[in-house]
């Protein structure tokens, strides 16, 4: 054999490959289907990095689960994130005018449409959990699916709560706060390929804690030294509302350190995967260097 090694693609190309992947497939469903409904899941489901995607897909490629089931437990995923992000944004909720650059569902159509659009990407995903192609471990993963969706409401309440406490929240609280509304989501991403493939979970769970823990501290920095038009959303709001965040709790230098201390505590429990599980590593990294 020469010495010719095979070049890895990047992980931002890798990022687009996945958006391509996962948009293919939502046409496959949606397209054929008129109306206005249809036209607001894509909305929703448009414009975003696909990270909570690319997650599940690279579990599923280290534990070989087949390629029509891991694109759609990554389109599953991204059905229930994007449903949430369509409700917190509503006027009851977050109220926000911007979502990836482009105006809110709300802000496009109106309150009714958002409501109903997030429903109805909830439903797809459990439809395209429970199809036979996801194999027969296919109503535990969803099941799982339904609890990580319960986290992320009850972290979502846990979060309006607080606007109104007495106290701000500790950062003991903020973080169990977190690894429910942030942090579940991710966690079934990472850790769907061996839960397909009824394999352990454990090395991927501890990689997908840590990285979600990040992904929060990355968005509360983000929020204080962010752009709007970059972020794609409004920026300061957390300040401006004197909510307790990680920022506010270990300063800014203090809560960069801990989301690069998180960053190594989620390589590391890659270490059984090997040169494998090069490409999460990146995207590790790449969840507190993103600029949105």
């Amino acid at each position: 054999m020469g010495d010719e090694t095979v070049e890895r693609m990047s992980f931002g190309d890798t990022l687009k490959n996945v958006g391509k992947r996962i948009d293919g497939r939502r046409a496959e469903i949606l397209l054929h289907h008129g109306g206005t409904l249809p036209q607001a899941m894509t909305y929703a489901l448009s414009g975003g990095k696909f990270f909570r995607a690319f997650l599940a897909l690279e579990g599923c490629r280290l534990h070989a689960v087949a390629d029509d089931a891991a694109t759609d437990a990554a389109l599953a995923i991204e059905c229930i994130h994007a449903y949430s992000l369509v409700h917190d944004d509503l006027p009851c909720m977050d109220d926000d005018d911007l979502r990836r650059g482009l105006p809110t569902v709300h802000k496009q159509w109106n309150e009714a449409v958002a409501v109903l659009a997030g429903d109805a990407l909830q439903a797809l995903a459990f439809d395209l959990m429970l199809h036979h192609r996801m194999g027969p471990h296919r109503s535990e993963a969803a099941r799982v699916l339904a609890r990580s969706a319960q986290r992320m409401v009850s972290g979502q309440m846990q979060d309006i709560e607080a606007e109104t406490a007495d106290e701000p929240l500790s950062l003991k609280s903020i973080t169990q706060l977190q690894s429910s509304k942030t942090g579940a989501l991710i966690n079934w991403a990472a850790t769907i390929g061996p839960q397909l493939a009824a394999q352990d979970t454990s090395a991927l769970n501890s990689y997908a804690n840590a990285l979600g823990l990040a992904f929060q501290i990355a968005d509360d920095i983000l929020d204080v030294e962010g752009d709007a038009a970059t972020v794609g959303k409004a920026v300061g709001k957390d300040a401006d509302a004197g909510k307790a965040t990680f920022v506010s709790h270990l300063g800014l230098d203090g809560a960069k350190r801990r989301a690069g201390e998180l960053v190594q505590e989620a390589c590391d429990a890659l270490s059984i995967y090997g040169d494998d599980a090069e490409t999460l590593k990146e995207a590790a990294r790449f969840v507190i260097t993103r600029t949105h």
